[in-house]
C-alpha cells in the first residue's frame, strides 16, 4: 500500500513538472519575442528622430515642395503612433497591423522624398545630408534585421504553443493568442529607401 501510494505520489509530481516545463517554456518564449520587439523599437525610434533632421536639412534647398516634407512628417508620426501601441502590447494583430500600415506609408512618403531629391543636386551634395542619408540607410537595415529576429522568436512562440502537448495547456497559461509577424505591405518600398545615395 505504502509503495503504490509513493509510486501515485511519484507519477503525479513527474506531471506536475512536465506542465510546468511547458508554462515556462511558454513564458520564455513570449519573453524572448517581446525582447525580440524591443530591438525593432530602438531603430524605428531612431530612424524617427532622423527624419526631421533630414527634412529640416532638405526645407533650405526644397522651398517648393513643403506638401512633400509636410507629408513626410505627418507619416513619420503615424509610424510613431504605432510603434507605441505595439511596444505596449507586441502580440496583439490589430496594433502590428496599425504599424505595418503606418510604416508603409512612411516608406512611401521617404521614397517620394528621395525621387524629389534628385532634382536638387546641391541638396545631394550637402555634408549634413549625406551624413544623414547615411545613417538612416544603415538604421533602415538593422530595422531589416531585427524585424527578421523577431519574426523568428513569434514562429518559435506560436509553434511551441501550436504543438502537442502546449496546445493543451497554453489556453489555460494564457497563451490563447497568437503573435502577430511583422511583415510589411510591400517590402519594395521598405527596401527602396536604403538605396538612396546622395
Amino acid at each position: 500500500m505504502l509503495i503504490t501510494l509513493i509510486v501515485i505520489l511519484v507519477i503525479l509530481a513527474a506531471i506536475a513538472i512536465w506542465i510546468t516545463s511547458i508554462f515556462n517554456n511558454l513564458v520564455s518564449l513570449r519573453n524572448r519575442y517581446k525582447n525580440a520587439f524591443a530591438q525593432i523599437e530602438v531603430q524605428l525610434k531612431r530612424r524617427y528622430d532622423l527624419i526631421p533632421n533630414l527634412i529640416e536639412t532638405a526645407k533650405a534647398y526644397m522651398k517648393h515642395e513643403k506638401e512633400t516634407l509636410e507629408a513626410v512628417i505627418t507619416a513619420r508620426n503615424a509610424a510613431a503612433k504605432g510603434l507605441a501601441s505595439v511596444a505596449a502590447d507586441p502580440g496583439n494583430p490589430s496594433a502590428i497591423a496599425e504599424l505595418t500600415g503606418a510604416e508603409s506609408a512612411l516608406s512611401g512618403s521617404l521614397g517620394k522624398f528621395s525621387m524629389l531629391m534628385e532634382a536638387y543636386p546641391d541638396l545631394k551634395a550637402n555634408e549634413n545630408m549625406m551624413q544623414l542619408s547615411e545613417e538612416l540607410t544603415s538604421t533602415e537595415n538593422k530595422v531589416s534585421f531585427a524585424r527578421q529576429a523577431f519574426n523568428d522568436q513569434v514562429m518559435a512562440y506560436n509553434t511551441a504553443k501550436q504543438s502537442f502537448p502546449a496546445v493543451f495547456f497554453a489556453g489555460m497559461f494564457g497563451h490563447s493568442q497568437d503573435a502577430s509577424l511583422l511583415e510589411f505591405a510591400d517590402s519594395a518600398e521598405i527596401q527602396a529607401v536604403p538605396k538612396v545615395s546622395f
